[in-house]
C-alpha cells in the first residue's frame, strides 16, 4: 500500500505540474459552451440570424430550446467527445514515459510495476471523472443564463445518470488505450485506437450491432439514438465491463513482463 500511495502522489504531481489539466479541461468544455449557443439559436432563429449567428438561409433542425434538448447534447458529447478527450488524457499518462525517455529510471524507482501501473490508472480515473462532472457543472450553470424552459427535479435526476454513466462507461474502456499507448511506446497508436473505435462505434451503431460493441454503448446510453432501454440489454453492461477487465490484464501483463531497456 505505501508503494502505491507514493507512485500515486508522484503520478499526481506529473498531471499537476503540466498544462495538460487545463487543456483538456478547456477542450471538454467546448461541449456545453457550444451547447448553450444551440438553445440561444434555438429560442429565436431569427434574432439568431439577425446577430449574425447563423447564416439567413441555415435551417435548424437540431430540436427545441429546452432543457431535455440540452440535457441530451451533454450526454451525447460526455461519450463521443470524451471517448477523444479521455483517450487523449489516458495516452499522456501512459505514452509520456516513453516520449520523454523516462520509463527505464522510473522502473529502476524500488517500487513494484504493478503500484506504478495501479497509480497511472488512479490518476486517470480521477481526471476523467473531474471532467465530467465540471462539464456537467457548467451546462447547469451555462444552461440556466440561457435561460430555457422544461426544468424538473426528476429531469435532473435522469440527465444526471445519463450524462454520468455515459462519462462512467467511457472511463471503463480506456484501460484499451493505456495498452496501446505501452505497447506503441508512445502516442500515436493510442490516438489512432480512439479514433478508430469512434469510427466502428458509429457504423456499428447504424447497423444495428451497436448493443455488442463495447465502444458503441456509452453513446446508446447517452440516448444519442433514443431511449436506451430499447437500444441495450444487459449483455451490453456485461460485454463493456469484460472489455475493462481485459484491456486492464493486459496493461499489467505487458508492464510487468516487457522488456524495458529500449
Amino acid at each position: 500500500m505505501n508503494a502505491y500511495l507514493a507512485a500515486l502522489q508522484t503520478e499526481s504531481l506529473k498531471a499537476f505540474r503540466s498544462k495538460v489539466p487545463v487543456l483538456t479541461m478547456l477542450g471538454f468544455f467546448i461541449a456545453p459552451l457550444i451547447g448553450g449557443l444551440f438553445m440561444v439559436i434555438l429560442k429565436d432563429p431569427e434574432a439568431a440570424k439577425s446577430m449574425g449567428l447563423i447564416g439567413t438561409k441555415a435551417q435548424l433542425t437540431a430540436g427545441v430550446a429546452d432543457w431535455p434538448t440540452f440535457f441530451n447534447l451533454l450526454a451525447q458529447a460526455t461519450a463521443i467527445g470524451g471517448a477523444i478527450i479521455f483517450a487523449i488524457v489516458t495516452t499522456w499518462v501512459f505514452g509520456r514515459e516513453f516520449s520523454d525517455h523516462t520509463v527505464k529510471e522510473l522502473l529502476s524507482l524500488p517500487t513494484s510495476r504493478e503500484a506504478i501501473i495501479a497509480a497511472k490508472f488512479t490518476v486517470i480515473v480521477l481526471w476523467t471523472l473531474t471532467l465530467t462532472l465540471l462539464s456537467y457543472g457548467l451546462g447547469l450553470i451555462v444552461g440556466n443564463a440561457v435561460v430555457i424552459p422544461g426544468w424538473s427535479s426528476e429531469l435532473l435526476r435522469s440527465a444526471t445518470v445519463d450524462i454520468l454513466g455515459a462519462g462512467i462507461l467511457t472511463i471503463m474502456l480506456l484501460p484499451f488505450v493505456a495498452f496501446l499507448a505501452s505497447i506503441g511506446r508512445g502516442f500515436m497508436a493510442a490516438f489512432g485506437w480512439a479514433i478508430f473505435t469512434v469510427a466502428i462505434a458509429q457504423i456499428a451503431v447504424v447497423m444495428g450491432w451497436g448493443s455488442w460493441l463495447p465502444w458503441s454503448v456509452p453513446a446508446l446510453f447517452s440516448g444519442a439514438v433514443g431511449p436506451r432501454a430499447e437500444v441495450l440489454g444487459m449483455h451490453s453492461y456485461i460485454i463493456v465491463a469484460l472489455s475493462s477487465a481485459i484491456g486492464f490484464f493486459i496493461t499489467f501483463y505487458w508492464w510487468r513482463n516487457a522488456d524495458q531497456t529500449k
